[in-house]
């Protein structure tokens, strides 16, 4: 090791990108929770023309993302016309994985403190947190439906052998497990005290419909983190925005970089929200496929999966699951069903002691459902 490298790095592994699959099979990538579908065809020549027209590549790009933030704002009041967001509620990033960064620095770094998620969950908080040195406390969740311990999340906050409880990170509907959040859970960080920052991760709103945005105005203390990755199929240009009372919103301000988001990126995510009805558009069949899924894994008695409110499910090896695939333990089972299926050109995701697997076209979930049948035969 360099000595000038912080030794705590020994312990970290760098975040490792879903896995690329044999270039000689198509590959149906259900790993990463994305659209399954491109922007529509006039979409892109659009982007394409203001790239050729209006975007000077040898000129910064808007540091204030000023369009972009009313045009979010505008969106968010659309969705939710209770919420009574404007311009000065948001703050971009480049992608949601900067906002958490920036969120971190701005509340954890320089002091004593850490931050309590509660797993299995969006693993990027954690490795955001160790790699700038904060603590992290990890609580579980009940197995049969993925909500919180509560009563392990509160006994970790108020414990004092460690720093105390600066931020608390949830998913709502939560990744890998896809459960929304229960109105026990919400009653819970409702009653958190104001020094302790809740962020409430919504990266799939689109798909479950379900947000907190309009209790921003009572809970000062409250992030809600938002994507274009997903629904708004713009993974490839990462933008995510953040949802906050204004003062916290200064203060991200303060501690992001300067000019982290590029024009091309800032000018697809406006377009996007001006064509919001046409971008969203697939999102019924998404829903639809939903449910097919979850009716064609119920038939396989090798699986176990939960009910999902989000674009993907979660599933383990039920024990004649493993017995069929000749493995003793989960892990070892979930990581040859994710092998061998990417191997037949399907992309899934193992986390989080279990299988996540994106709802794709119809195709792709056909192809999905027969692989998978096919190796427990």
């Amino acid at each position: 090791m360099l000595s000038f490298i912080r030794s705590d790095l020994n312990n970290l592994k760098a975040y490792t990108p879903h896995p690329g699959g044999s270039s000689e099979i198509p590959l149906d990538r259900l790993d990463t929770n994305e659209c399954p579908y491109d922007l529509p065809d006039n979409l892109k020549q659009n982007l394409a023309e203001i790239y050729q027209q209006l975007i000077e590549t040898n000129r910064y790009p808007d540091g204030s993302h000023f369009q972009l933030k009313e045009a979010i704002a505008q969106y968010v009041n659309e969705a939710t016309p209770s919420a009574n967001i404007s311009a000065s509620n948001i703050s971009v990033g480049n992608g949601s994985d900067e906002l958490i960064r920036s969120l971190l620095i701005a509340s954890c770094v320089g002091g004593e403190c850490s931050i309590l998620t509660a797993t299995p969950t969006f693993s990027m908080y954690s490795i955001l947190a160790q790699t700038l040195g904060v603590y992290v406390i990890n609580v579980g969740r009940k197995e049969s439906d993925f909500e919180i311990d509560i009563a392990a999340a509160q006994d970790a906050i108020n414990q004092t052998k460690n720093p105390s409880v600066r931020v608390v990170f949830v998913v709502h509907p939560n990744s890998p497990t896809a459960n929304a959040l229960t109105s026990q859970e919400l009653a819970w960080l409702r009653s958190l005290p104001d020094d302790i920052l809740v962020v409430i991760d919504e990266a799939y709103f689109e798909f479950s419909k379900i947000s907190v945005v309009e209790e921003l105005n009572q809970h000062p203390n409250w992030v809600i983190l938002r994507t274009f990755s997903k629904a708004f199929r713009l993974a490839s240009l990462r933008v995510g925005y953040a949802i906050a009372h204004p003062e916290v919103i200064i203060n991200l301000e303060k501690v992001r970089l300067p000019y982290n988001l590029p024009s091309f990126s800032q000018a697809a995510a406006e377009l996007v929200l001006t064509h919001s009805q046409d971008v969203l558009s697939f999102i019924p069949e998404i829903l639809k496929e939903r449910t097919k899924l979850f009716s064609a894994f119920a038939e396989i008695p090798a699986l176990k999966v939960w009910e999902s409110a989000a674009n993907f499910f979660y599933a383990r090896l039920t024990d004649e699951g493993l017995k069929l695939i000749g493995k003793s333990s989960q892990d070892e089972g979930l990581n040859s069903l994710m092998q061998q299926l990417k191997s037949q050109g399907t992309l899934i995701r193992h986390t989080g002691g279990g299988l996540r697997i994106t709802v794709g076209t119809p195709e792709e979930n056909q192809r999905t459902v027969e692989r998978i049948k096919g190796i427990f035969k």
